[in-house]
């Protein structure tokens, strides 16, 4: 099998990108349509009803929060990123764009949440890390920093991703529940939230280490090795000084 070959087997989707990607553009696909109905009781969480306006605010962060959420997946994907890279831009634009405004929607939305005290700070953090690694994603490709770029957006789209991780807790959550008298939706959904937040964030900082430094720094040792091999090859074969 010739090196070409290899190469494109190696950079084809894996069967663990298409199950993630399927559970992004499925989440997405089933929370962004309720807030398009103008139909407030299908809004998937509760609504304040001192906030006349928070259905609205919901449906402003799931709208590009959806987008975002099933564009993500395709931007890592090597071959399509390397053979399309202008579109690869333009659809970092897209995400950029829609993330800045799925944030700032998500802070009011925080604020107005009848969850509770704890998920609204999880959400706080959570947005403010959310906009933080994007402004150093977008920093890092202006100054040609390409490796950088990619490490922060997989933290910034592992934050992305926790949204599709939380709805997951919340079913096991749930479930529990419904066996389980003493324990309370506002305990299952905090939980859910922070539970969310620290494994997105864990599981990317573990990816970055295992799929990117560690590769990367393989790679940067093999010319080293060779070159110190070349010198003691050199040293051997040396005459000794005349005396």
């Amino acid at each position: 099998m010739s090196t070409a070959r290899i190469t494109s087997k190696r950079r084809s989707p894996s069967y663990g990108w298409w199950l993630f990607a399927v559970l992004a553009v499925g989440t997405a696909a089933y929370s962004v349509p309720v807030y398009l109905t103008g139909n407030e009781s299908q809004s998937k969480i509760p609504l304040n009803p001192d906030v006349a306006l928070h259905y609205l605010i919901l449906g402003i962060h799931a709208l590009p929060g959806g987008l975002l959420l099933a564009l993500g997946p395709i931007q890592f994907v090597p071959a399509w990123r390397n053979k399309y890279r202008k579109m690869h831009r333009v659809l970092g634009r897209v995400y950029m764009v829609s993330m800045v405004i799925a944030s700032v929607a998500a802070l009011f939305a925080a604020t107005f949440s009848e969850d509770g005290f704890p998920a609204q700070v999880g959400f706080y953090i959570l947005t403010a890390a959310w906009l933080y690694s994007m402004v150093q994603a977008y920093r890092t490709i202006r100054k040609g920093q390409v490796q950088l770029h990619r490490i922060w957006m997989i933290r910034n789209y592992a934050l992305s991703f926790a949204a599709v991780v939380l709805r997951v807790f919340l079913l096991i959550g749930l479930a529990l529940r419904s066996q389980l008298d003493w324990l309370s939706f506002e305990d299952v959904y905090t939980t859910s939230v922070w539970g969310s937040i620290l494994i997105s964030a864990g599981v990317a900082e573990w990816f970055i280490v295992q799929r990117t430094l560690k590769p990367l720094a393989r790679s940067r040792k093999r010319p080293a090795d060779a070159q110190e091999q070349t010198a003691g090859r050199g040293i051997g074969k040396e005459e000794p000084a005349a005396v």
